[in-house]
């Protein structure tokens, strides 16, 4: 949908009809303030998740809460602040976790599937098609997805960061019609809510309609505040799928008609295509190719494929179809794409014009179907 032309009306009836959602719940919305799994709140929120798969919604859940989870069961009192222990904790919660998603969707005889992802998974692409490829099995024969990051292996370098931001890759990933975000908080202010004269933000178009908006971190439980939630949102309006960010507690609203919380809208003519968006947001770079001013103002002109003349220096031992990072003069992003030769043979063409080159060495570095710039970020 084109936010210069659908009004934020259209894209809340929009989401309220979508027919494949992804529905993002924050730890604070799953457990009690001891940090146990709540059966209460589950079971509110899967009422209202059935209620709308039973109007015809596909709905993949992802859920945080596994490290929270597993705390009361360790005698833990507070978030573990070290790898192992949290590790250790989510071991054990995301055993609790699943147990009381499947028995309060048992109660309406849904079955649901637990996918475990880390970074390392969405950013190998077949890797990628092999986690989306299940999504889309298990919802063919009625299983209920449940994701979450796979605390229990993921390292600091392995890791979405938060839930937030896997939502936004796994709606994405699956061609999602919307992705709903729900935490503590009803909506977007422009500061903290408690703040008698914070103001409402009902919708975002454009980047500028944050200007001034401040948003604070997570929580003691959680790690995605109010920032993560708009990056998250914003992440996923680039890869074409509006986002609604409300509380959980008002989820069956959300789900029934999305008149409430705050809406983000998509824009046609920078929704990137699955490809493009993988590369840039959840690929794995295995290298760095430096350029020169010129070749950073005709790759971000769009259209135009990296040829080896603007490419000033390269950096990693990597092959041909690997993903690598596009760096301006200064250091600068300015995208990635799929390298067409490997670094050693990359490494005696650059700088030279095409007609310099051998035949077998003429085809562009980075061909522009395969290349994605940050030029034209929301």
């Amino acid at each position: 949908m084109n936010a210069a032309t659908t009004t934020e009306a259209q894209l809340r009836e929009h989401i309220a009809g979508a027919k494949r959602v992804v529905v993002k719940l924050g730890t604070s919305s799953l457990v009690n303030e001891d940090s146990s799994v709540s059966r209460v709140k589950i079971d509110r929120l899967v009422d209202a998740l059935v209620d709308r798969m039973d109007a015809g919604t596909d709905v993949v859940v992802v859920s945080s809460g596994a490290i929270a989870a597993g705390m009361s069961p360790l005698g833990l009192r507070t978030r573990p602040r070290d790898l192992a222990t949290k590790q250790a904790a989510a071991a054990v919660g995301q055993v609790h976790l699943a147990q009381e998603w499947g028995a309060s969707f048992a109660r309406h005889g849904r079955t649901v599937g637990q996918v475990l992802l880390t970074q390392a998974d969405a950013g190998v692409r077949e890797r990628a098609r092999n986690a989306q490829r299940t999504i889309d099995r298990l919802r063919q024969l009625g299983t209920v997805p449940i994701v979450n990051e796979n605390d229990t292996v993921a390292t600091s370098e392995m890791r979405f960061g938060d839930n937030d931001r896997l939502s936004a890759i796994v709606a994405t990933l699956i061609g999602a019609d919307a992705l709903v975000l729900l935490s503590d908080v009803d909506g977007l202010y422009d500061r903290n809510p408690a703040d008698p004269s914070a103001r409402f933000v009902s919708e975002v178009r454009t980047g500028a309609d944050l200007e001034g908006v401040v948003a604070g971190d997570g929580g003691a439980l959680g790690t995605g505040g109010m920032a993560a939630k708009v990056s998250a949102a914003r992440l996923a309006a680039r890869g074409g799928v509006p986002v609604l960010l409300t509380s959980a507690t008002k989820i069956s609203q959300a789900l029934q008609d999305a008149s409430c919380g705050t809406v983000f809208h998509t824009r046609e003519q920078s929704t990137l295509r699955a490809w493009k968006f993988w590369a840039l947001y959840a690929a794995d770079a295995e290298g760095v190719l430096r350029l020169d001013k010129g070749a950073v103002q005709a790759v971000t002109s769009g259209g135009t494929s990296l040829l080896a003349v603007g490419i000033t220096d390269i950096e990693g031992d990597f092959h041909a179809g690997d993903i690598v990072e596009i760096l301006g003069p200064d250091s600068e992003a300015v995208g990635r794409g799929e390298v067409a030769y490997d670094a050693a043979e990359l490494a005696g063409m650059l700088g030279k014009h095409t007609d310099e080159l051998p035949e077998g060495q003429r085809k562009p570095v980075v061909h522009a179907d395969y290349l994605s710039n940050f030029a034209t970020r929301l």
